[in-house]
């Protein structure tokens, strides 16, 4: 078993679970960071109003990445019985944990981002 040092890793796992491939790929999807953001800076919240505040998001797709979410146990789905049945969403406990780490990543974003764009335009990549 590799043993994980707390910043650096000389190895990767190959076979199995890699918890940084796994998890990365997971979070490093175009709707789960924004996803999880919006519900950090909302609350609880209810589907239409994730979309919203997302945008450019489709039904299908954040209902794909909210159970995504919700099996990792990130994001909890409450169902109130009413007709017609009102759904909320918000963080658990172990997604609370995890946005410390993305709101870091959000801020090096907004810090950054003149700076990439400008550099991409220089270097003509897209």
């Amino acid at each position: 078993m590799l043993i994980f040092n707390t910043i650096k890793m000389k190895e990767f796992l190959h076979e199995g679970i890699c918890p940084i491939r796994d998890i990365l790929s997971r979070l490093g999807d175009k709707w789960s960071l924004l996803v999880l953001v919006t519900l950090s800076a909302n609350g609880t919240m209810r589907f239409s109003d994730i979309q919203k505040s997302i945008g450019d998001i489709s039904q299908r797709m954040l209902a794909v990445t909210l159970r995504s979410l919700e099996a990792d146990g990130l994001v909890i789905r409450k169902i109130y019985p009413e007709v017609p049945p009102r759904v909320e969403y918000f963080l658990t406990q172990k997604g609370h944990s995890l946005m410390p780490h993305l709101d870091n990543l959000v801020i090096w974003a907004v810090e950054n981002m003149q700076d990439i764009v400008a550099s991409r335009q220089s270097n003509h990549t897209i």
